[in-house]
C-alpha cells in the first residue's frame, strides 16, 4: 500500500487528494490554468506542500484529458488543454515534481475506478461506457486498459448507426436535449426530459426512447464483439434512477428479436462520479509497480 498525491486534471479544474491507507484525504481543487508554465507551478507547489505534510508520499498518480502513450509518456490526441499534448510530459513532471509519475486518460481512470473499488469490483474483464456530450469510455480485459493500435481503445462515441450517426450523435444526452429543444423551442436539461417522459410527455418520451434504443443496441453490440463480464454506465445520466430498467427493458427487446442470442448482458450504473478519475489514477499507480 503506497501513499500518492493524486491528481484530476480537467478542462475547468485540478482536483487533487492524498491517498493514504486506502483512503482519499484532503481533497482540493483549483482552476485549470491556460499555459503550461502555469500548469507546471501549479503541480510543483501542490507536490511540494504535499510531501511535507505527507512524508511517506512515494508517487503521484495523473489522471489527464487525451490519449495516453503509456509507452513514451506522451500525451497524444487532443483535448480542451492543448499544451499537455505530444511531447514527453510524463519526464517532464517527473524531473520537476521528485516522484514517480503515472499518466492515464481520464475515461479510463474513471473506468479503472469501477474494476478496483466499484460496480466492476471482481470482474476480470468490463467495458466502461461515459454517457454526456459524446459517448466514450474504455475496454478492461484482464484487468487491464486495452489501449488499442492507436490508442482509440473505448473510442466508442465514433461507431455508426444504422442512419448513418456516430454514436455520439445518437446516444449522447446532449444530442437528445438538442432535438428536445429543437421540437419545442424550450431549454431544458437532460434530467427535466427524463423527467417529462416519465409523466407522459410525447416528445420527450420519443427523444428519450431513441437515445436509450441507441445505446441497448450498442451494449448488445459489444456484449457480442469483446463479451466482457459487465457492461457499466457513467456519466451524468448515471444517476437517473430510470436509466437502467429502461436501458434493460430496451436489450430485451432486441434480443428477443434476434432468435439465435444467448447472451444476456450484466449491465449496471457507476459507483463513483466526483472521485472516479482520483480513484482510477491510483489504481492505474499501483497496477504499473
Amino acid at each position: 500500500m503506497t501513499d500518492l498525491l493524486a491528481i484530476d486534471v480537467g478542462g475547468t479544474s485540478i482536483k487533487f487528494a492524498i491517498w493514504k491507507k486506502q483512503e482519499l484525504l484532503d481533497f482540493g481543487s483549483v482552476q485549470t490554468p491556460r499555459t503550461l508554465n502555469d500548469f507546471y507551478q501549479i503541480l510543483t507547489d501542490k507536490a511540494a506542500s504535499a510531501k511535507e505534510k505527507y512524508p511517506t508520499i512515494k508517487g503521484i498518480a495523473i489522471s489527464t484529458p487525451g490519449a495516453v502513450n503509456k509507452k513514451t509518456g506522451v500525451i497524444e490526441g487532443a483535448s480542451a488543454l492543448p499544451y499537455i499534448h505530444n511531447f514527453k510530459i510524463q519526464d517532464e513532471l517527473e524531473q520537476r515534481l521528485g516522484l514517480p509519475v503515472t499518466l492515464e486518460n481520464d475515461a479510463n481512470c474513471a473506468g479503472l475506478a469501477e474494476l478496483r473499488f466499484g460496480a466492476g469490483k471482481g470482474c476480470n474483464s468490463l467495458i466502461f461506457l461515459v454517457i454526456g456530450t459524446g459517448v466514450g469510455g474504455c475496454v478492461i480485459i484482464n484487468q487491464k486498459i486495452w489501449h488499442g493500435a492507436h490508442l482509440f481503445g473505448g473510442e466508442f462515441g465514433f461507431m455508426l448507426t444504422s442512419d448513418g450517426q456516430t454514436l455520439s450523435q445518437a446516444a449522447a444526452t446532449i444530442s437528445m436535449v438538442k432535438q428536445y429543444n429543437q421540437r419545442t423551442g424550450q431549454e431544458l436539461n437532460g434530467k427535466e426530459i427524463f423527467d417529462l417522459a416519465h409523466q407522459g410527455d410525447q416528445i420527450a418520451k420519443e427523444e428519450r426512447d431513441k437515445m436509450i434504443h441507441a445505446l441497448a443496441v450498442t451494449i448488445y453490440n459489444l456484449q457480442h464483439a469483446f463479451d466482457p463480464e459487465k457492461i457499466i454506465i457513467g456519466g451524468g445520466v448515471s444517476a437517473n434512477p430510470e436509466l437502467l430498467g429502461l436501458i434493460k427493458a430496451e436489450i430485451e427487446k432486441i434480443r428477443s428479436s434476434v432468435d439465435i442470442t444467448t447472451l444476456d448482458p450484466v449491465v449496471d450504473v457507476c459507483q463513483y462520479k466526483n472521485q472516479a478519475n482520483l480513484l482510477g489514477a491510483i489504481a492505474d499507480f499501483e497496477a504499473s509497480r
